[in-house]
């Protein structure tokens, strides 16, 4: 899954990776439990006596296999879809180790099973450290497995006190060694979460800076390039306006020039930071496509609209200036303006073309003004 796919949220992302790896550590249990219990009817004294048990036992791990087999993770990664499979997978996970836990406390309470005990006992100490090893993301469902596991058995041991003590004092040594280490790893699984966490944190931060002009802090050529075909395609499939304004700083040079490259920096910050005030709405998009050439892409805005706000942006620069050492310096800019139209622009580029010769029809006019598409 590449880096675009991943949920960039932490909390989403944290349960993405929760379903992923339980997804993949618990995958196979549900045959080995069916395995197990397989192995301790059919080794116990008198299996075909014990058949009607023994076909319960197949049919509860064999649905609860075929169960979890068939629990897909969802195909999106949003946060509600993630934690909805997380609990039912959960409950699969729970219901499997209860019903191991009854097999066992069957198994050491009936005469019939006695000769596969050791079998019963083997499996219950290797479900529940594969579980405190591969499931220790969920503190409290985590340490609620092993409970589950070894309480029945346990309860049956202690009826029989004289003759079982030993079995039940190793059993409760094991099961405090089992808290402890599931303590641990489950400390070493979230810190491996939170590892992820901050690679992906900044990843993002890398992503966002290679989208975003260092001077301006607006989206740059890159993200202009991969925003506007998608932003056309939405427009052309829903039917609703997309306009693009371009905007070009007139006589840039002539800035850098007579006053310096710093002038000319701080020039193209507060074009940026009007840019910001004229076109604030969260839906338009604001970019520095290069030099001193500046872009807006407007999602459902006409043209008229479109037109509206940036000729007031046109003429607010000419009536403000630029500031700069206590001097204002006269600053306009020479715009294009057009709408997508489906019948006229065959494409992205097509759009983006008829709007950069209206720029150009704006330039060549005389400069300081608007031209449409």
């Amino acid at each position: 899954m590449t880096y675009s796919e991943l949920p960039h949220e932490p909390a989403a992302f944290a349960l993405w990776r929760q379903a992923q790896d339980i997804r993949a550590r618990s995958f196979l249990a549900g045959f080995y439990y069916l395995v197990a219990w397989l192995l301790v009817w059919l080794l116990s004294n008198q299996p075909s006596e014990q058949w009607p048990l023994g076909l319960a036992g197949i049919a509860y791990f064999g649905l609860l296999l075929l169960l979890r087999l068939g629990h897909r993770l969802p195909a999106q990664n949003a946060q509600h879809l993630l934690q909805r499979w997380l609990s039912r997978h959960w409950a699969l996970i729970l219901l499997s180790a209860l019903g191991w836990g009854l097999a066992l406390g069957w198994t050491l309470y009936s005469a019939a099973f006695e000769g596969s005990r050791v079998v019963a006992m083997m499996a219950t100490i290797a479900f529940s450290t594969a579980s405190v090893y591969h499931l220790a993301m969920r503190k409290h469902l985590s340490l609620l497995l092993l409970p589950l596991f070894y309480l029945p058995g346990l309860l049956v041991l202690a009826l029989d006190w004289q003759a079982q003590r030993g079995h039940f004092i190793a059993l409760i040594v094991y099961l405090s060694y089992l808290v402890m280490a599931l303590s641990r790893n489950r400390q070493v699984y979230h810190n491996h979460l939170n590892l992820e966490l901050k690679l992906l944190e900044q990843q993002r931060d890398l992503e966002e800076l290679s989208r975003t002009d260092s001077l301006t802090q607006l989206g740059n050529r890159y993200q202009f390039n991969s925003l506007f075909p998608v932003m056309v395609a939405n427009a052309h499939r829903q039917g609703e306006p997309l306009s693009l304004v371009l905007l070009d700083i007139d006589f840039f040079k002539r800035i850098n020039d007579e006053h310096g490259h710093a002038c000319g920096d701080a020039c193209l910050s507060a074009f940026a930071e009007r840019m910001r005030q004229v076109f604030r709405r969260d839906s338009d998009a604001l970019l520095r496509l290069g030099g001193e050439e500046f872009g807006v892409l407007m999602p459902n805005t006409p043209l008229g609209q479109a037109q509206h706000l940036a000729e007031s942006f046109r003429q607010e620069l000419e009536d403000k200036g630029f500031d700069v050492q206590g001097n204002t310096l006269p600053l306009t800019a020479s715009l294009g303006v057009g709408c997508f139209a489906p019948e006229r622009d065959a494409s992205a580029e097509a759009f983006f073309k008829r709007v950069d010769d209206a720029l150009y029809l704006a330039k060549d006019a005389g400069r300081n003004r608007l031209a449409l598409a």
